[in-house]
């Protein structure tokens, strides 16, 4: 479809004149002009810091290179001047306070865990914005969170042993946060509401009342005997659904049948790492699911276990408070929208033949999608329904690289309000703090978007990916085991929340820490995970809502504004602490079974996640390590792995045959690890006729040309040839 100087894809087209302009007032062909406009303009800009990113890579290259030859040692200070003198590195303001308006308390206040799911997946969508509320007993009976000793196993039929440990782990949960001053509620038969206040009776026929009655927060049902009970602590929700008739509760002495947590308060709805979408119609699929999320009207249907399972959004609560009157708490988490990165095109639209920047297109249609939300046209249940009642549109920006990048950025939301008439700072920006360059100059970043910075956080999974391949020419790096202890990394992450608080980010926006990759390993997420409050981070992202559900725990148990108070008085460390490069020590030498056992490690990691990217359009899933852990991969840690072996490649520590005969072993390992999956197609025995066998090695022998180290271009083309071959 041509209107002006664009070509639309049909599809496209159709989406936004058929369903996303519907309700909005806009008309088709307005939408595609303000966007020819807006790629006219900032497309060249862009294109111009992409190229501005080559060429510093190209002189950080030729630094290393000189420095080797010199024979000196690495020096971070020399380093840091070096990158000042090239403009890698730039000035940083003194003060920065940042001044962001109509923020939803969930970004600016509450703090609790953040769920990432790929949004081309509806099932996924649902799950992740219906994860405000979980059940402990159910995260806790189905994890390994809970001790199976002892004949409490899991099993195909619920196991007492294991539902009685499960109950006295939440007795104990609700003893710790909600205490009662003269009774444990493991002893209470049962719960009333009386003049405003939490009454429990106990076995022996004792009363008690809240050793902190202001945590009490309200109920549903008859106050002499509630159907709910709500308690409040840090700002999230403990909600205790009594039902004596239920299975569970006809086994409690109060009647007890669940302990619901406020679990994943935010979720950010992905387009980029966990998504694979590589043409028009896939970038469809996409936006219309925002777009239903936006109006309430997203439904998925699947098969569990035999049975189908029809899923939509899930309504807000409706509640009464202390006092009895009517509160509504909210039923779904406050959803972010995440574009991909600015070093993408896609052809879905093209400019005088060229495709455009992929950010922009994002911006402009998630955006027109999100205005369904900020008309007040979502309905679920017949009722109105609203992600953001501060009337807010948040997005998160991922690879940016330095400030002027995120002021382009800025002034690309600047134009898209325009053009769809929405109040100027509607648009919010998460800033992802995952690229070294944004990483020094994190400060300067944050004060370019100060009128609509609500987000600030880590990636260290990024951050190593990009750290190995802007100081490839430095030497072979350590093994990826090692990157987590490595110097730089502590400095990363605490400067991070050091500058985000020096910003002015404490209670009106939010801190945030990266990811947890293994989603069955919940026990040791539990012991390892409370870090990330601890740390001052107000959110932390967990791979799903069981793992949401555990880790909303941590946010009971930390106050993590008090953390962050505290931390505020610390002196950060100086900027040339994160340049400490992670490089094998000089003299070291790993002995060949180590080098082996981590290029096993790191082809089989990547064939496992390339075969479903590229054979089956799966942009994000658990791939069983080398071990058979499974490990929850994404583009990320792709590409980590990738520039891990064209690292030690280059520098000598394995060669491309080496490469070559370890790919094959492990890819029939691969293979095997997916037998069990009917839409698999094995890699061996003919590995020239699979294409994602040809894309892994691609991945691994082009990585170092790559700008960045992204993966995304050798992806693209090999699922596009993928999906044309299965047509």
């Amino acid at each position: 479809m041509r209107i002006g100087r664009l070509d639309i894809a049909p599809s496209l087209h159709d989406f936004v004149a058929g369903e996303a302009v519907v309700g909005t007032g806009l008309n088709p062909e307005g939408f595609w002009r303000a966007f020819e406009a807006i790629v006219a303009d900032l497309g060249p800009r862009n294109a111009e810091l992409l190229a501005r990113r080559d060429r510093l890579q190209e002189q950080i290259d030729d630094w290393h290179r000189a420095e080797k030859a010199s024979g000196r040692g690495h020096d971070p200070q020399a380093y840091a001047a070096f990158l000042c003198d090239i403009g890698y590195l730039g000035d940083q303001p003194a003060e920065v306070e940042i001044d962001t308006w109509g923020v939803d308390p969930e970004m600016a206040g509450v703090a609790g865990p953040q769920l990432v799911v790929p949004l081309d997946n509806a099932r996924y969508a649902l799950n992740a914005a219906n994860a405000r509320w979980n059940s402990l007993y159910d995260a806790l009976y189905g994890s390994d969170a809970v001790d199976a000793a002892g004949g409490a196993e899991p099993g195909p039929s619920y196991n007492p042993i294991r539902g009685d440990r499960v109950v006295a782990a939440g007795r104990a949960f609700l003893d710790r946060h909600f205490a009662l001053d003269q009774a444990s509620h493991a002893w209470v038969t049962k719960y009333r509401v009386e003049r405003g206040a939490l009454k429990a009776r106990t076995g022996d026929g004792g009363a008690a009342g809240m050793l902190r009655p202001e945590l009490f927060a309200g109920y549903t049902g008859d106050p002499a005997g509630p159907a709910t009970v709500m308690f409040r602590l840090n700002g999230l929700g403990c909600e205790l659904v009594i039902d004596p008739d239920h299975p569970v509760g006809r086994r409690d002495h109060a009647g007890v049948r669940d302990i619901r947590l406020e679990s994943a308060i935010t979720a950010i709805m992905d387009c980029e790492d966990s998504v694979s979408a590589v043409d028009a119609d896939d970038k469809v699929a996409v936006y219309r699911n925002w777009l239903g999320l936006m109006l309430g009207t997203l439904e998925t249907t699947f098969e569990r276990d035999g049975r189908r399972v029809e899923r939509s959004l899930a309504a807000d609560l409706d509640y009464l408070d202390p006092n009895g009157e009517p509160v509504v708490w909210p039923g779904r988490s406050l959803m972010l929208v995440r574009h991909v990165g600015p070093h993408l095109s896609t052809d879905a639209v093209a400019l005088d033949g060229q495709p455009v920047p992929e950010t922009m297109l994002d911006a402009m249609v998630t955006a027109l999608a999100a205005k369904a939300d900020l008309d007040g046209r979502g309905r679920i249940d017949g009722r109105a329904a609203r992600n953001s009642r501060a009337g807010s549109v948040y997005v998160v920006k991922p690879k940016m690289h330095g400030p002027d990048e995120v002021a382009l950025a800025c002034e690309l939301f600047d134009r898209t309000e325009d053009a769809l008439g929405l109040e100027r700072h509607t648009m919010k920006m998460g800033i992802m703090d995952e690229e070294r360059r944004t990483s020094l100059g994190l400060k300067a970043c944050i004060h370019r978007a100060r009128r609509r910075v609500v987000f600030i956080n880590t990636g260290f999974l990024d951050r190593t990916g990009d750290e190995i391949h802007t100081d490839m020419e430095a030497g072979p790096m350590v093994p990826k085991p090692e990157m987590r202890q490595a110097a730089w990394l502590g400095v990363y992450e605490d400067s991070n929340v050091d500058i985000g608080l020096a910003c002015g980010l404490k209670g009106r926006a939010q801190i945030g820490k990266g990811m947890w990759t293994m989603p069955n390993e919940m026990a040791a997420m539990v012991k390892a995970k409370i870090a990330h409050p601890l740390a001052g981070a107000s959110t932390a992202w967990v791979p799903s809502p069981t793992a949401a559900t555990l880790h909303a725990t941590h946010y009971f148990a930390v106050d993590v504004a008090e953390r962050q108070r505290r931390i505020a008085s610390r002196t950060p460390a100086p900027t040339e602490a994160m340049l400490a490069i992670p490089t094998l020590d000089p003299g070291r030498e790993l002995s060949p079974a180590e080098i082996q056992r981590e290029l096993d490690n790191n082809l089989q990691g990547l064939l496992g996640y390339v075969v479903r990217w590229v054979g089956q359009g799966v942009g994000c899933s658990t791939v069983p390590d080398i071990d058979d852990v499974g490990l929850m991969e994404d583009l990320a840690t792709l590409r980590i792995s990738s520039q891990h072996v064209a690292n030690w490649l280059h520098h000598g520590l394995i060669t491309a045959e080496q490469v070559r005969q370890t790919m094959r072993r492990m890819a029939n390992l691969v293979d095997q690890q997916n037998r069990g999956d009917s839409a698999y197609e094995p890699m061996a025995p003919d590995f020239d006729s699979s294409i994602p066998y040809q894309a892994a090695a691609e991945l691994v022998f082009s990585a170092r040309a790559e700008p960045n180290g992204y993966t995304e271009r050798i992806l693209r083309q090999h699922r596009r040839d993928q999906k044309s071959r299965s047509r």
